[in-house]
């Protein structure tokens, strides 16, 4: 695809004279482009130093016309122009989720929702509900249980994690498919177990773990990619739909999930993993004009050998107002913390006859990040633990040598890297390699974090942004949603605060300055997907993607932040969300 252009010079360039000088006092009214709407009368932050910090914007079509006073942009309302009465109110970029699932997303609110549960009988109660409405047979589905947030376990919980006797009780026909908040475990009932033929003698896969008691039973619980045995046998029980019913079904996530994202100020969305046909799903839509939020899409689920040859047929460069870009693609080295799958330099504290799991080889990334140079395509690799996180490193550099390409125009991203061995840190800053992290994590899992690690290696490892920011590497902000709420209000508290639930701070000495903290949310993510040029500051001839708060994320006191409300949405000069 093209390379986006700018709008007329005269746009930009009178843009430019107004803001400096409050009015076009030489310019002919027949030169004058007025614009479709206005926004004046407020705390305009653009987050570019050239402009800083202005009272109004103004906007002709997709793009941003021009910033300044507010005396300066009365030149652009003319007779059609709407105007939009800030009174005070904080305007910024909007915001760039950095790294979400945009159909994990959707699909979380077209199943149970376990986020908030507060203990294993909850769960058991809301499976009971489901099985009531449902037909026999029928699949029941929830993801977001987390229990290191319960408030007790059950008294024959095996690792941490109740055994599936209740579920069995309540759903004995219907099979029950639990994910974890993190994605990477998932629980099942007898009846899920059994109708995917896994029993005493089915062996734990590469990079899984199927939880078992001490006769060998499975418990229901499923590590990592022992989740995939269970693939097949929703994919034949998901196949009873005609195309055209799956196709209505995906629609409907893309909506729900644009919902969520308009309502919490999220005008673009890095999605970290598409296949190739949900991306081709993604081009329908973009062709269609359906798509209410501009994606940044991983490749993600296709072999090296598949790549290699098709690659090219996908890459998608942005173009005008556009809403689908494909440049990068999505592997994963590890699993989770929270399921015992982040891969560790050293065991687990609470789980000492594991270091974690490799989901997927390094020697298969590494090829990976050959037919991405070959290409021109990014990498951004899953890692968790401090093994994971040093082991990408190590195999991109070595990448980059067999290929002879200097790292720095790369930007390839490490997604997550939430514990870092201090020897590795400087590394990023060096390499260039992007820490796209999710601070909302830390905040998040923080109380529970320790007991995994120990209290000396969590400290030493656990998101240490502060020394990120000193390496001079790029850090970037978002929540994996559905992990977490799509809520960038949230990961802005947790990047500035630390704050955690229990009222301590999660490791304070790496707190981010409000500035920093915006700037990981804005133009650090626009850069993460080589997209600097079009969006992530509030700059003349740049997208005009904005977001209308009810607070000053710069200024409010730090305990009234998590109270701040996404009044306006605006994507491409549209509005599309108003509280």
């Amino acid at each position: 695809m093209t390379r986006f252009l700018y709008p007329v010079i005269f746009a930009l360039v009178s843009g430019l004279l107004l803001a400096s000088c409050g009015g076009p006092s030489e310019l002919e009214e027949s030169d004058l482009v007025f614009a479709d709407l206005v926004l004046r009368g407020g705390k305009v932050v653009t987050v570019d130093p050239e402009f800083g910090t202005v009272e109004a914007i103004a906007i002709s079509g997709y793009q941003i016309l021009a910033v300044g006073s507010d005396d300066g942009m009365t030149v652009y309302i003319g007779p059609e122009t709407e105007v939009i009465e800030l009174n005070g109110r904080f305007v910024m970029p909007g915001f760039i989720e950095g790294h979400g699932h945009y159909m994990g997303l959707g699909r979380s609110k077209q199943i149970l929702d376990l986020n908030g549960v507060k203990n294993w009988g909850e769960i058991v109660s809301k499976v009971a509900g489901a099985v009531d409405k449902a037909q026999p047979g029928e699949w029941i589905f929830g993801r977001g249980w987390h229990q290191d947030k319960w408030d007790s376990l059950p008294e024959d919980a095996i690792d941490g994690v109740p055994q599936n006797n209740s579920l069995n009780a309540v759903s004995p026909d219907n099979p029950v498919a639990l994910g974890h908040a993190s994605g990477h475990a998932g629980f099942y009932n007898d009846a899920a177990l059994e109708a995917a033929g896994i029993d005493q003698n089915t062996p734990d896969p590469p990079g899984g773990t199927i939880v078992r008691t001490a006769d060998g039973r499975a418990t229901g619980l499923m590590r990592e990619t022992a989740q995939r045995l269970l693939s097949e046998v929703i994919g034949i029980y998901q196949g009873r739909l005609t195309p055209a019913e799956m196709e209505q079904i995906d629609r409907e996530r893309v909506m729900l999930a644009a919902d969520e994202a308009l309502r919490h100020g999220v005008t673009s969305f890095q999605d970290a993993g598409t296949s190739l046909e949900g991306i081709e799903f993604f081009r329908k839509l973009e062709q269609e004009g359906s798509l209410p939020v501009r994606l940044y899409v991983m490749v993600r689920r296709a072999s090296n050998e598949v790549m290699d040859e098709v690659l090219p047929q996908y890459k998608m460069l942005p173009e005008g107002n556009d809403f689908l870009t494909v440049r990068s693609i999505k592997r994963q080295i590890d699993g989770a913390l929270g399921a015992h799958g982040a891969w560790l330099l050293e065991p687990y504290e609470d789980l000492s006859d594991t270091a974690g799991l490799v989901l997927e080889t390094v020697e298969d990334i590494e090829r990976t990040a050959e037919i991405a140079v070959k290409y021109g395509f990014q990498v951004n690799t899953h890692a968790i633990g401090d093994r994971g996180v040093q082991e990408t490193l190590d195999l991109y550099e070595r990448a980059w040598k067999k290929m002879s390409v200097d790292s720095k125009g790369l930007r390839w991203r490490i997604e997550h890297a939430q514990h870092i061995d201090p020897q590795d840190v400087p590394r990023f800053g060096e390499l260039g390699v992007i820490p796209s992290i999710q601070a909302i994590h830390g905040t998040s899992d923080g109380p529970w974090i320790p007991s995994r690690l120990g209290d000396e290696r969590a400290e030493a490892t656990s998101q240490p942004w502060r020394h990120l920011f000193q390496t001079g590497a790029i850090v970037t902000n978002g929540t994996d949603v559905p992990v977490e709420p799509i809520d960038p209000i949230a990961s802005y508290y947790a990047s500035v605060s630390r704050m955690m639930k229990t009222g301590d701070r999660f490791y304070p000495q790496h707190v981010m300055t409000r500035e920093e903290a915006l700037r990981t949310y804005t133009i650090n993510n626009a850069i993460a997907a080589f997209e600097e040029d079009i969006k992530g500051t509030l700059t003349p001839g740049k997208y005009a993607d904005i977001v209308v708060l009810s607070q000053d994320l710069l200024t409010v006191e730090e305990e009234k932040i998590p109270d701040t409300v996404v009044e306006i949405t605006i994507v491409g000069g549209e509005v599309r969300y108003t509280k």
